[in-house]
């Protein structure tokens, strides 16, 4: 039971994402040192809009099911809970039913029988123009006030839930607990704070382990174990072969924080400026002086993407030395060029579509900033047109298609041949998404923008 007391709760992480793949022997350990709680994180922003656009996992069905076959009957034999978070990469309620489909597909071939939870935390429009009217809505950094038009125009939006739905599907009995959009701390943190671990400790933990071996000395060897207790918590890798250092758990708070110092949850923020990293082998790191911060306004994150047209890629390569000594002014009269070709041919005035030359090889990661100087070698050259409909970018990728083979530079006399890296050479991406929700929701009520239903499938 969760009102039982306990002295300290160890969390299981084999992965940073589920369908990355691990080694079943790490969980095997894992599961002999005790551990009480798996938890996967599921999804990511990482990748860009696309996934929460058109809600679609980013990972492959083969893969999700190979790593919670492995978590299942690991957890199944010892009698612990199963955690994913932000399933289908976005945590839509489609990404939610995918992953609940998968497991059901593994519990029936392995013969368990085991309650499920699923968590929902896609949001409606409609309601939250009622939050926004109520002036319950405020926009993060760089953001301005949000707009309902906004919300309207958003194919999904997600609400990115703090521990609580997954403590309440947990209390209810949920053996396996299938959570929409999360933070990526509250998967590991929901179990050890429904057992009484301090929150300091408890979301610190949850921190270092979110992304598995990330906090160890080969990030590619697997998964971790936290243990809690009231006082900290050790970090231990699952890999016998692999080391956690104090400076490798230590790094991880410098991952995805603004404040390498400090990590806001939807009901407060974890402070570690007093917290001590200490090693207790070669192996172990322990963790003291973390703590807590109840905030005085409990908030949930919403995250939403909206198509922005349709996108037609093209790849060349170019290795001609006379384009690449003045490769500025070869791409400045690619753009001139083809504006003036685009509207010849189709009529299209420049506001009416859009259209990025990519050097890759030069200056297209680091832009001003590359400290590098001098002529490349060879350099690829990606155009990504974008228009209302996905024809008209094809049609305009068309048209760029001679001047991707043989623009020749300013100055030249003949005509080069440049390399395309597929034919046709044109291939349509379909729609484009971009995020345009960056804003926060007061919540009375931490679970009141999730929904959880329970079920039991399988054997």
């Amino acid at each position: 039971m969760d009102n039982e007391p306990v002295e300290s709760v160890r969390v299981l992480t084999p992965s940073g994402m589920l369908g990355a793949g691990w080694d079943h022997a790490t969980v095997e350990r894992g599961i002999a040192l005790g551990a009480d709680v798996i938890s996967i994180d599921g999804g990511s922003t990482d990748s860009g809009p696309h996934y929460l656009g058109s809600a679609s996992p980013k990972t492959t069905a083969k893969a999700v099911k190979r790593d919670l076959r492995s978590a299942l009957t690991a957890a199944a034999a010892a009698g612990i809970p199963v955690i994913v978070g932000s399933c289908g990469t976005s945590g839509t309620d489609s990404g939610v039913d995918w992953v609940a489909g998968i497991v059901a597909e593994v519990m029936a071939e392995e013969g368990l029988d085991l309650k499920v939870a699923r968590i929902y935390s896609e949001q409606n429009s409609a309601v939250l123009k009622e939050y926004l009217d109520a002036g319950r809505v405020h926009p993060l950094p760089p953001l301005g006030e949000l707009r309902a038009e906004t919300l309207e125009s958003c194919t999904h939006i997600v609400g990115a839930m703090g521990h609580e739905p997954i403590v309440e599907a947990l209390r209810a009995g949920a053996q396996v607990v299938l959570a929409g959009r999360a933070t990526d701390t509250a998967l590991a943190a929901a179990y050890p704070l429904m057992k009484g671990m301090p929150p300091g400790p408890t979301w610190h933990a949850a921190k270092i382990v979110e992304c598995g071996g990330q906090c160890t000395t080969n990030p590619r060897a697997g998964g971790v174990l936290a243990t809690i207790d009231a006082d900290g918590f050790t970090i231990e890798p699952l890999d016998p072969a692999v080391s956690c250092t104090p400076t490798t758990v230590a790094a991880h708070m410098l991952y995805e924080t603004v404040n390498p110092f400090e990590m806001r949850e939807p009901d407060g923020t974890l402070d570690v400026r007093d917290a001590r990293y200490t090693a207790v082998d070669d192996r172990i790191v322990r963790v003291e002086g973390s703590k807590f911060h109840a905030a005085d306004q409990y908030t949930i994150k919403l995250e939403g993407a909206r198509i922005t047209g349709y996108e037609t890629m093209s790849f060349s390569a170019i290795r001609d030395p006379l384009i690449l000594a003045d490769l500025d002014a070869w791409a400045e009269l690619m753009h001139t060029i083809l504006r003036q070709r685009v509207n010849q041919t189709l009529g299209l005035a420049d506001d009416e579509y859009a259209f990025d030359l990519r050097l890759y090889g030069y200056n297209a990661v680091l832009d001003e900033l590359e400290p590098e100087s001098g002529p490349p070698r060879e350099v690829g050259v990606m155009l990504l047109v974008n228009a209302p409909d996905q024809a008209t970018a094809t049609a305009v990728a068309k048209v760029a298609n001679p001047l991707m083979l043989h623009l020749p530079a300013p100055g030249m006399d003949y005509l080069p041949s440049l390399a395309f890296a597929s034919s046709p050479a044109e291939v349509e991406r379909g729609a484009a998404y971009e995020f345009v929700l960056n804003h926060v929701v007061d919540c009375d009520n931490p679970t009141e923008l999730f929904r959880i239903e329970m079920e039991t499938t399988g054997a």
